[in-house]
């Protein structure tokens, strides 16, 4: 039997969609297929199999490098995976041994910009069929499943602001070469601050077409194309899915957006705030709702008039406000996502609501008779992984559902009301995330002291450069 089979690992609907994807890939030119999977901070790994080894590879796993799960975002080891337990305190994790993806069938698509190439995202599992604990794909999909033991669907859809740049020199010497490397010298392709003109737009045509198509041929649910607010900044917004379909298709967007930019003599990033002269922080807002399973309405719309949510909906919007300190490591991963959050910014800098308010955390769009009614939260960078992000939201919210908590007034002047204040650094959300109960149980323990291991690792990093700032300042003074 394969390992599939062996442990029981496929649906109903991931068999069909395979025995499907067996005959497309006979009569398709697909010549190889990418095995990916989303790593801890949401970027894709893999490997790339011919076709004839992918088509055996399906059902039996392709193997992968434990110790891609144990580096930080400078692709560096933070853990001793040498030493007993791998520094996990686990024998499935010492010896930088092996462990298997397992492709996820319904996932498949071919490339457009690769039109010879296969995709397929996949679920990581140590060799006896255990899920690896640190694969974020699984954890998501296990809050999913406890959402749905109360009679949820997580309901979500995504606005993504990001940055293109013309390259102007990709920085490939020898001694550009690093851990991380220099990153490409780039220029604008707009100078912004004409938000949603149509004259800046069609500047920008040609580059917005190219991702268009690309983005199109792999049927991704993509609304609408925006140029935003600063310099070379763009925002795609895509129609709300439910279930993990939309943490996948942003999984897929970012990596197909760098691609096919790449791919062209352009440079895209996700990263919060680059340091360009005059820039403007990019987000990424969370649309979501629950839907009940039985009947497939929406559990967030109010059938008072007066009410912003029905109570459903306003008790999970309070487990969102508790748990909003803990949640931040994990929609605001990086240490450069924190310089976004500013009064009077369209960013929040608190836990608090409000109605169709830009300036909260936390904004709650719809009402009675409106099937659309959903939380939008304003706090993300859209540098987080998915996964984590989503989950956060789910099991936050559930919390709020189980301990039917009240909801505070809203806050009409976001950056006055009195609120606990989001944290402010990295540092202070990674001693949030520790401290958080609910989230801890959630992803479990040993995931929460692991992820904050690998986000100190960067802070540390960070904390023994020497800045332009500090240079700037203390240089010539003292």
């Amino acid at each position: 039997m394969s390992f599939v089979e062996t442990h029981g690992l496929w649906t109903d609907d991931q068999h069909t969609a395979h025995a499907a994807l067996l005959e497309r890939l006979k009569e398709s030119d697909v010549q190889v297929v990418r095995f990916s999977f989303p790593d801890q901070h949401g970027l894709l790994r893999g490997k790339t199999l011919v076709v004839d080894e992918a088509i055996r590879a399906f059902r039996n796993g392709v193997t992968l490098t434990s110790t891609l799960l144990a580096k930080d975002t400078s692709h560096r080891t933070v853990f001793p995976v040498f030493t007993a337990g791998g520094g996990f305190d686990m024998p499935e994790m010492q010896g930088a041994c092996d462990t298997l993806m397992v492709a996820d069938p319904e996932t498949f698509r071919v490339l457009p910009w690769a039109p010879h190439t296969g995709w397929v995202l996949c679920d990581v599992y140590f060799a006896n069929g255990r899920p690896v604990p640190f694969a974020t794909r699984h954890l998501f999909r296990r809050a999913l499943e406890q959402l749905g033991n109360h009679g949820y669907e997580f309901m979500s859809g995504l606005e993504v602001e990001f940055h293109v740049f013309k390259v102007t020199n990709p920085n490939m010497k020898p001694e550009h070469s690093g851990q991380p490397g220099i990153p490409p010298d780039v220029e604008l392709l707009s100078h912004g601050y004409q938000y949603l003109t149509e004259l800046r737009y069609d500047a920008v045509d040609g580059v917005m077409e190219m991702l268009r198509r690309g983005i199109d041929g792999l049927a991704l649910p993509v609304r609408s194309l925006e140029v935003e607010y600063g310099p070379s900044q763009f925002e795609f917004t895509f129609a709300p899915t439910t279930g993990i379909q939309s943490a996948d298709d942003m999984i897929l967007f970012r990596s197909a957006v760098k691609q096919i930019c790449q791919r062209n003599g352009y440079h895209a990033t996700f990263m919060c705030r680059p340091r360009i002269p005059n820039v403007v922080s990019s987000g990424w807002h969370l649309h979501q709702s629950l839907v009940h399973v039985a009947g497939g309405t929406n559990a967030f719309m109010p059938t008072d008039p007066g009410a912003p949510l029905s109570v459903t909906g306003q008790r999970y919007l309070a487990g969102l406000l508790a748990h909003a300190q803990g949640a931040t490591a994990l929609s605001t991963p990086t240490i450069n996502g924190y310089r976004r959050y500013r009064p009077y910014s369209n960013a929040p800098d608190r836990a608090i609501w409000g109605c169709d308010n830009r300036g909260v955390m936390l904004r709650v769009l719809g009402g009675a008779n409106d099937p659309a009614t959903r939380v939008e939260n304003r706090v993300g960078e859209p540098t987080a992984n998915p996964y984590l992000y989503f989950g956060s939201q789910v099991l936050s919210g559930l919390d709020g559902l189980r301990r039917k908590l009240e909801l505070p007034p809203s806050a009409d002047t976001p950056y006055e009301t009195q609120a606990d204040a989001l944290p402010r650094t990295l540092s202070d959300a990674i001693a949030a995330l520790r401290a958080d109960d609910c989230l801890r149980e959630g992803f479990g323990s040993a995931f929460v002291d692991y992820f904050c291991k690998l986000k100190e690792a960067e802070i540390d990093r960070f904390n023994l450069e020497v800045t332009e700032w500090e240079h700037r300042e203390y240089f010539e003074t003292f």
